[in-house]
């Protein structure tokens, strides 16, 4: 059974468009792009549009349907009411071609830019072992059409276009994650690269290009959000500075001192000032002590019933001492600080 619907298609290239109303028969069954090819074959042989599979596997027809970042060979016309005006528009965050055509080779760059996969020197190729997990892993992030939708509906370089030179945009961040679970993958500086050439640290992980991916891998959650954590490993966890400090550190004891300049750029997580901004006369004048001995903290004695009284919470006992001298004053003395419960006897 066949209706006459009523389509609204922006027509126009860089130096401006505006949209075009047009009245097409629709057959049961149908999507968006078999009603494109309609209107090409019977009222515009000059509108552009970009297709290739016509199965939802090239990626190629990409454009915004009623505003929303979608497949055009995937969109069936059931999903629409019988009387709703249906709008087709280019992708927004990239440059007009003309009519529904528009300039993606921004990602293509951003491709060339993360290195390639690396497997271990010495196994030859059909050497390669895997577990199953492995696999499985990372081929949620291997569906990926590369239709750019996601590309597409980011805010952060659809809003600020000043930020597509630092940022590649969610598809090269799963593409950076998969190689980065990749058990075989030698590379260590992959969530380094992420960081500081990809833009990782710009994502704020809305989940925008998590819901219009049409193989519904879930980039969000199981490519950015994991590579996030394991950049704040290497970066901001204390315990791992310190342990890549003393690797290093005896890296270049047994080298001569060749990586010396890298480890004394890395930022400094200490509470006291580096030793050259110190000195024995400046410690006196403050009453400063680092080298003081700080004795372990000892835990709250227990009640009878295995809990912390409350008394404890008032912190009647000795702190450790401060390296700047003892405290003499407080703003009440320590004597009428008590935070016991009404019920308690004191």
């Amino acid at each position: 059974m066949a209706t006459t619907r009523h389509f609204k298609i922006w027509r126009g290239d860089e130096a401006g468009g505006a949209l075009q109303d047009y009245q097409v028969e629709v057959h049961s069954g149908e999507v968006v792009l078999d009603v494109i090819h309609r209107i090409q074959a019977t009222q515009a042989p000059d509108l552009a549009c970009r297709w290739n599979c016509k199965a939802g596997k090239c990626g190629s027809c990409s454009m915004e349907i009623n505003g929303m970042p979608r497949l055009a060979c995937m969109t069936r016309m059931s999903t629409f009411g019988p009387d709703e005006v249906i709008t087709l528009t280019p992708l927004r965050t990239f440059p007009i071609l003309r009519d529904l055509v528009t300039d993606v080779s921004f990602n293509y760059e951003k491709a060339r830019e993360i290195p390639a996969f690396t497997p271990p020197a010495h196994l030859a190729p059909g050497e390669y072992r895997m577990q199953q997990v492995d696999v499985e892993r990372s081929q949620e992030f291997r569906k990926c059409i590369e239709c750019f939708l996601c590309q597409n509906t980011c805010h952060v370089i659809r809003d600020h276009e000043e930020n597509m030179k630092a940022f590649a945009g969610p598809r090269y961040f799963i593409r950076a994650a998969e190689l980065d679970m990749h058990p075989l993958d030698t590379r260590s500086d992959r969530r380094e690269h992420a960081q500081e050439v990809l833009g990782l640290g710009y994502c704020n992980i809305t989940k925008c290009c998590t819901e219009v991916c049409p193989e519904h891998i879930r980039i969000t959650d199981n490519g950015i959000i994991p590579m996030k954590e394991r950049v704040v490993d290497r970066r901001y966890d204390p315990l791992v500075w310190l342990g890549n400090k003393i690797f290093r550190r005896d890296q270049d004891e047994a080298s001569g001192g060749e990586a010396s300049a890298a480890a004394e750029s890395l930022p400094r997580v200490t509470s006291q000032p580096p030793p050259e901004e110190r000195s024995p006369k400046a410690d006196a004048q403050h009453a400063v002590n680092w080298n003081r001995a700080v004795p372990p903290p000892a835990g709250p004695a227990l009640t009878e019933a295995g809990t912390i009284g409350v008394t404890e919470f008032t912190f009647g006992r000795p702190a450790a001492p401060s390296p700047f001298g003892e405290d003499v004053t407080f703003p009440l003395p320590p004597p009428q600080l008590n935070f016991s419960h009404p019920n308690q006897p004191r």
